[in-house]
Formats: C-alpha cells, structure tokens, sequence
C-alpha cells in the first residue's frame, strides 16, 4: 500500500484529532481544543490516568483522550519529535546564544 493511503486511512481512524494550521503550531491537537496529542502523551508518562487529565481537563471526554493515545501510539516517532523539540534542554540548547536570552 502507498505511503499516502496508508497516512490518510491512518488519519481517517482518529475521529477526535486534527491539525490546523495556526493551532499549536500544527500539532496534532483534540477537535475544537488547543490541547496538543503530545500534553495528554506527557501526562500518562507522568503517572496520570484518564479519569485524572478528565478531571483537569473537564471539557474533555474519556474518547478524545483514548483516541489522543491511539493516534500516538500510530504515530510513536512524530508525536515523540514533538516531545522533544518542546522540552526545556532542546529548547535551551537551540537558542543557547540568542541575545534575548541574556
């Protein structure tokens, strides 16, 4: 199967996650949230269950996050660049000689 198809039959299974251009910065992003597939991924490493990012989270069902998780686990190596590239050491390192930071 091409490449293409096999992203766009990947996307079509991950009903309550989107990406829009100029919404966190093109993340993969809950439908109608600005909450990142990347913030629920770091919570669960964090030791948070559902029911608990529900509760943080009340505007969120038990279905988008579930489907948060899936969409990563079909998306391991985008949504853990991600990860990286928004952590504090990497985003030091990148601008370690900016003058704004000084």
């Amino acid at each position: 199967m091409p490449l293409s198809i096999e992203r766009e039959q990947k996307r079509k299974k991950h009903l309550y996650i989107e990406r829009k251009k100029g919404v966190c910065g093109g993340e993969p992003v809950i439908v109608g949230t600005r909450i990142s597939v990347s913030l629920i991924v770091e919570l669960e490493r964090m030791g948070y269950t559902v029911d608990e990012i529900i509760a943080m989270y009340p505007h969120l069902t038990h279905s988008q996050v579930y489907d948060a998780l899936s969409y990563y686990y079909d998306h391991k190596e985008e949504v853990d660049q991600y990860i990286r590239e928004n952590s504090e050491d990497f985003i030091r390192t990148k601008y370690k000689r900016a003058a704004w930071l000084k």
